[in-house]
Protein backbone atom coordinates (compact mmCIF):
# COMPACT_ATOMS: atom_id res chain seq x y z
CA UNK A 1 0.00 0.00 0.00
CA UNK A 2 1.27 3.12 -0.93
CA UNK A 3 2.41 5.23 1.70
CA UNK A 4 3.49 9.58 1.60
CA UNK A 5 4.43 11.37 4.63
CA UNK A 6 5.12 15.33 3.84
CA UNK A 7 8.16 17.03 5.69
CA UNK A 8 9.36 20.27 5.99
CA UNK A 9 13.40 20.77 6.93
CA UNK A 10 15.65 23.46 8.99
CA UNK A 11 16.99 24.46 5.66
CA UNK A 12 13.55 26.30 4.48
CA UNK A 13 14.63 28.39 8.21
CA UNK A 14 17.75 29.39 7.21
CA UNK A 15 19.51 26.26 9.37
CA UNK A 16 22.41 25.01 7.70
CA UNK A 17 25.52 24.84 10.19
CA UNK A 18 25.25 25.76 14.13
CA UNK A 19 28.37 27.36 13.76
CA UNK A 20 27.33 30.47 11.35
CA UNK A 21 25.13 31.65 14.31
CA UNK A 22 23.00 31.23 16.68
CA UNK A 23 19.78 29.90 14.75
CA UNK A 24 17.26 32.20 14.04
CA UNK A 25 15.25 30.13 15.86
CA UNK A 26 15.49 26.67 18.33
CA UNK A 27 14.67 23.25 17.60
CA UNK A 28 11.55 23.22 19.87
CA UNK A 29 10.25 26.70 18.00
CA UNK A 30 10.44 25.26 14.41
CA UNK A 31 9.07 21.80 15.78
CA UNK A 32 5.49 23.53 17.27
CA UNK A 33 5.60 25.31 13.87
CA UNK A 34 5.84 22.86 11.83
CA UNK A 35 3.29 20.69 13.93
CA UNK A 36 0.73 23.75 13.81
CA UNK A 37 0.78 24.01 10.07
CA UNK A 38 0.33 20.53 9.46
CA UNK A 39 3.60 18.88 8.37
CA UNK A 40 4.35 14.99 9.76
CA UNK A 41 8.17 15.16 9.69
CA UNK A 42 10.93 17.02 9.93
CA UNK A 43 15.19 16.85 8.40
CA UNK A 44 17.54 16.32 11.07
CA UNK A 45 19.58 19.41 10.23
CA UNK A 46 22.64 19.92 11.37
CA UNK A 47 23.68 16.90 14.07
CA UNK A 48 22.88 18.90 17.44
CA UNK A 49 20.39 20.72 16.14
CA UNK A 50 17.63 18.61 17.07
CA UNK A 51 19.28 17.40 20.55
CA UNK A 52 21.53 14.36 20.92
CA UNK A 53 20.73 11.08 20.29
CA UNK A 54 19.42 10.73 23.91
CA UNK A 55 16.78 13.53 23.78
CA UNK A 56 16.17 13.16 20.10
CA UNK A 57 12.69 10.95 20.17
CA UNK A 58 11.30 14.07 23.08
CA UNK A 59 12.58 16.80 21.00
CA UNK A 60 11.09 15.61 18.00
CA UNK A 61 7.94 15.95 19.53
CA UNK A 62 4.78 14.02 17.32
CA UNK A 63 6.94 14.61 13.67
CA UNK A 64 8.64 11.80 12.96
CA UNK A 65 12.71 12.42 11.20
CA UNK A 66 12.42 12.28 7.41
CA UNK A 67 16.35 12.09 6.67
CA UNK A 68 19.09 14.58 7.15
CA UNK A 69 21.87 16.07 5.15
CA UNK A 70 25.50 13.86 5.26
CA UNK A 71 28.03 15.72 2.83
CA UNK A 72 31.78 13.99 2.04
CA UNK A 73 33.97 14.71 -0.41
CA UNK A 74 33.65 12.46 -3.42
CA UNK A 75 35.94 14.30 -5.68
CA UNK A 76 38.75 13.70 -3.09
CA UNK A 77 40.05 10.21 -1.96
CA UNK A 78 41.74 12.06 1.52
CA UNK A 79 38.96 14.11 2.38
CA UNK A 80 36.57 11.60 1.51
CA UNK A 81 38.05 9.19 4.14
CA UNK A 82 38.70 12.02 6.66
CA UNK A 83 34.81 12.34 6.59
CA UNK A 84 33.37 8.93 7.38
CA UNK A 85 33.59 9.84 11.15
CA UNK A 86 30.85 12.58 10.76
CA UNK A 87 28.34 10.22 8.47
CA UNK A 88 28.89 7.76 11.34
CA UNK A 89 28.27 10.38 13.68
CA UNK A 90 25.17 11.31 11.69
CA UNK A 91 23.90 7.52 11.26
CA UNK A 92 24.25 7.44 15.04
CA UNK A 93 21.17 9.95 15.37
CA UNK A 94 19.21 8.33 12.82
CA UNK A 95 19.73 5.03 15.34
CA UNK A 96 17.67 7.01 17.63
CA UNK A 97 14.91 7.82 15.96
CA UNK A 98 11.60 6.59 17.02
CA UNK A 99 10.62 4.00 14.46
CA UNK A 100 7.63 5.98 12.57
CA UNK A 101 5.01 5.03 9.46
CA UNK A 102 8.15 5.64 6.83
CA UNK A 103 11.58 5.30 7.27
CA UNK A 104 14.59 7.77 7.72
CA UNK A 105 16.85 8.35 4.64
CA UNK A 106 20.03 10.13 4.87
CA UNK A 107 20.86 12.08 2.57
CA UNK A 108 23.81 11.69 0.98
CA UNK A 109 25.40 14.64 -0.63
CA UNK A 110 28.60 16.15 -1.75
CA UNK A 111 30.45 18.99 -0.60
CA UNK A 112 30.67 22.30 -2.51
CA UNK A 113 32.81 22.18 -4.98
CA UNK A 114 34.26 26.05 -5.05
CA UNK A 115 34.13 26.51 -9.14
CA UNK A 116 30.67 25.48 -9.07
CA UNK A 117 29.65 27.19 -6.11
CA UNK A 118 30.60 30.51 -7.57
CA UNK A 119 28.80 29.44 -11.18
CA UNK A 120 25.84 27.16 -9.82
CA UNK A 121 23.31 25.62 -12.77
CA UNK A 122 26.00 23.60 -14.60
CA UNK A 123 27.75 27.31 -15.66
CA UNK A 124 31.02 25.86 -14.79
CA UNK A 125 33.61 22.84 -15.84
CA UNK A 126 31.88 19.08 -14.56
CA UNK A 127 34.17 16.47 -13.39
CA UNK A 128 36.67 14.81 -15.84
CA UNK A 129 35.58 11.57 -17.44
CA UNK A 130 38.70 9.93 -16.08
CA UNK A 131 37.29 10.84 -12.38
CA UNK A 132 33.73 9.39 -12.79
CA UNK A 133 34.76 6.16 -11.75
CA UNK A 134 36.21 6.75 -8.61
CA UNK A 135 33.62 9.61 -8.00
CA UNK A 136 31.10 6.43 -7.79
CA UNK A 137 32.65 3.99 -5.65
CA UNK A 138 33.24 6.44 -2.80
CA UNK A 139 29.42 6.72 -3.12
CA UNK A 140 29.01 3.39 -3.40
CA UNK A 141 31.34 2.91 -0.45
CA UNK A 142 28.69 5.60 1.77
CA UNK A 143 25.73 4.09 0.37
CA UNK A 144 27.27 0.32 1.81
CA UNK A 145 28.12 2.42 4.64
CA UNK A 146 24.95 3.32 5.31
CA UNK A 147 23.18 -0.31 4.93
CA UNK A 148 25.31 -1.89 7.21
CA UNK A 149 23.62 0.28 9.92
CA UNK A 150 19.66 -1.01 8.72
CA UNK A 151 19.69 2.16 6.46
CA UNK A 152 18.93 2.87 3.11
CA UNK A 153 20.39 6.22 1.78
CA UNK A 154 19.66 8.63 -1.19
CA UNK A 155 21.92 10.64 -3.00
CA UNK A 156 21.17 14.58 -3.29
CA UNK A 157 21.75 15.96 -6.89
CA UNK A 158 22.61 19.86 -6.00
CA UNK A 159 23.66 22.76 -7.56
CA UNK A 160 27.56 23.93 -6.47
CA UNK A 161 28.60 20.34 -6.54
CA UNK A 162 29.72 18.03 -9.45
CA UNK A 163 26.13 15.84 -9.15
CA UNK A 164 24.00 19.14 -10.66
CA UNK A 165 22.86 18.54 -14.17
CA UNK A 166 20.60 15.65 -15.25
CA UNK A 167 23.13 13.98 -17.31
CA UNK A 168 25.37 14.36 -14.02
CA UNK A 169 22.78 12.64 -12.31
CA UNK A 170 22.28 9.97 -14.86
CA UNK A 171 26.34 9.55 -14.76
CA UNK A 172 25.97 9.02 -10.99
CA UNK A 173 22.81 6.44 -11.42
CA UNK A 174 24.69 4.40 -14.13
CA UNK A 175 27.63 3.84 -12.18
CA UNK A 176 25.98 3.26 -8.28
CA UNK A 177 23.25 1.41 -7.26
CA UNK A 178 22.02 4.84 -4.71
CA UNK A 179 18.19 5.75 -4.61
CA UNK A 180 17.95 9.27 -5.52
CA UNK A 181 16.82 12.34 -3.72
CA UNK A 182 14.87 14.21 -6.41
CA UNK A 183 14.84 17.89 -5.64
CA UNK A 184 12.58 19.62 -8.10
CA UNK A 185 14.35 23.00 -7.02
CA UNK A 186 17.91 22.33 -8.02
CA UNK A 187 17.30 20.33 -10.74
CA UNK A 188 14.68 22.82 -12.65
CA UNK A 189 18.20 25.37 -11.84
CA UNK A 190 20.19 23.22 -13.39
CA UNK A 191 18.61 23.32 -16.61
CA UNK A 192 16.20 20.12 -15.86
CA UNK A 193 12.95 19.44 -15.78
CA UNK A 194 11.40 17.96 -12.51
CA UNK A 195 8.08 16.21 -14.20
CA UNK A 196 10.17 14.21 -16.74
CA UNK A 197 12.67 13.86 -14.25
CA UNK A 198 10.57 11.95 -11.87
CA UNK A 199 8.92 9.88 -14.87
CA UNK A 200 12.49 8.86 -16.52
CA UNK A 201 14.30 7.78 -12.94
CA UNK A 202 11.12 6.81 -11.22
CA UNK A 203 12.81 3.08 -10.16
CA UNK A 204 14.88 5.08 -8.46
CA UNK A 205 13.62 8.03 -6.96
CA UNK A 206 13.45 6.89 -2.93
CA UNK A 207 12.86 10.04 -1.61
CA UNK A 208 11.45 13.89 -2.88
CA UNK A 209 12.35 17.57 -1.92
CA UNK A 210 9.77 19.55 -3.37
CA UNK A 211 11.44 22.95 -3.88
CA UNK A 212 10.49 25.64 -6.15
CA UNK A 213 13.21 27.64 -8.50
CA UNK A 214 13.13 30.82 -10.13
CA UNK A 215 15.68 31.28 -13.25
CA UNK A 216 15.39 34.90 -13.30
CA UNK A 217 17.19 35.03 -9.86
CA UNK A 218 19.52 32.41 -11.00
CA UNK A 219 20.23 34.66 -14.47
CA UNK A 220 20.86 37.75 -12.42
CA UNK A 221 23.08 36.27 -10.28
CA UNK A 222 25.67 34.68 -12.45
CA UNK A 223 25.39 37.88 -14.25
CA UNK A 224 26.74 40.24 -11.48
CA UNK A 225 28.83 37.06 -10.23
CA UNK A 226 27.39 36.11 -6.87
CA UNK A 227 27.49 32.87 -5.76
CA UNK A 228 25.49 29.84 -4.80
CA UNK A 229 24.92 30.71 -1.02
CA UNK A 230 23.86 34.75 -2.41
CA UNK A 231 21.27 32.82 -4.78
CA UNK A 232 19.52 31.29 -1.79
CA UNK A 233 19.59 34.77 0.19
CA UNK A 234 18.35 36.28 -3.04
CA UNK A 235 15.14 34.23 -2.98
CA UNK A 236 16.61 31.72 -5.56
CA UNK A 237 14.61 29.20 -4.06
CA UNK A 238 10.99 30.91 -4.42
CA UNK A 239 8.05 30.06 -2.11
CA UNK A 240 5.81 27.20 -3.45
CA UNK A 241 3.83 28.56 -6.33
CA UNK A 242 6.01 32.00 -7.15
CA UNK A 243 8.82 30.82 -9.11
CA UNK A 244 8.60 28.31 -12.23
CA UNK A 245 7.90 25.24 -11.03
CA UNK A 246 4.79 23.06 -12.22
CA UNK A 247 3.75 21.90 -8.77
CA UNK A 248 0.57 20.50 -9.94
CA UNK A 249 2.20 18.40 -12.71
CA UNK A 250 4.55 17.12 -9.91
CA UNK A 251 1.93 15.73 -7.77
CA UNK A 252 0.36 14.32 -10.90
CA UNK A 253 3.59 13.05 -11.71
CA UNK A 254 3.90 11.43 -7.95
CA UNK A 255 0.85 9.40 -8.81
CA UNK A 256 1.46 7.94 -11.72
CA UNK A 257 4.82 6.84 -10.75
CA UNK A 258 2.86 5.14 -7.74
CA UNK A 259 5.88 6.73 -5.51
CA UNK A 260 5.54 6.15 -1.99
CA UNK A 261 7.96 8.08 0.67
CA UNK A 262 8.98 10.89 2.75
CA UNK A 263 8.01 14.39 0.19
CA UNK A 264 10.32 17.19 1.98
CA UNK A 265 9.07 20.86 1.31
CA UNK A 266 12.22 23.09 1.28
CA UNK A 267 12.87 26.60 0.81
CA UNK A 268 16.76 26.86 1.62
CA UNK A 269 17.22 30.60 2.20
CA UNK A 270 19.62 32.57 4.91
CA UNK A 271 19.44 33.53 8.13
CA UNK A 272 18.48 37.03 8.59
CA UNK A 273 17.30 37.56 4.85
CA UNK A 274 13.58 36.61 5.83
CA UNK A 275 11.95 37.38 9.39
CA UNK A 276 11.36 34.07 11.70
CA UNK A 277 7.38 35.04 11.16
CA UNK A 278 7.56 35.49 7.50
CA UNK A 279 9.65 31.78 7.88
CA UNK A 280 7.10 30.42 9.32
CA UNK A 281 3.94 31.88 7.33
CA UNK A 282 5.64 30.32 4.17
CA UNK A 283 6.16 27.15 5.16
CA UNK A 284 2.26 27.41 6.40
CA UNK A 285 1.56 28.48 2.69
CA UNK A 286 3.43 25.90 1.49
CA UNK A 287 2.07 23.05 2.85
CA UNK A 288 -1.64 24.17 2.75
CA UNK A 289 -0.85 24.92 -1.31
CA UNK A 290 -0.33 20.40 -1.00
CA UNK A 291 -3.02 20.06 0.66
CA UNK A 292 -5.05 21.54 -1.96
CA UNK A 293 -3.12 19.09 -4.21
CA UNK A 294 -4.58 16.27 -2.24
CA UNK A 295 -1.11 15.77 -0.95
Amino acid sequence: MRVRKVANAPVSFGVFELSDAPPPLTADEMVRALTEAGYEGIDLGPVGYLGSPDDLAERLGGLWLAGGWADLRYSDAEEFRRGLPALDATLDVFAAAPVGPLPPRPTLGESGVPERFARPGGNAPGLPASEWPGYAARVQEAVDRCRARGFEPVFHHHLGTYVETPDEVERLLELTDVQLCLDTGHLLLAGGDPVTALRAWAGRIGHVHVKDGDTKILAQALAEGVDLRELMGRGGFAPLGEGELDLPAVVRALDEIDYSGWVIVEQDTLPGRRTVAQNIADQAANRRMLKDLGL
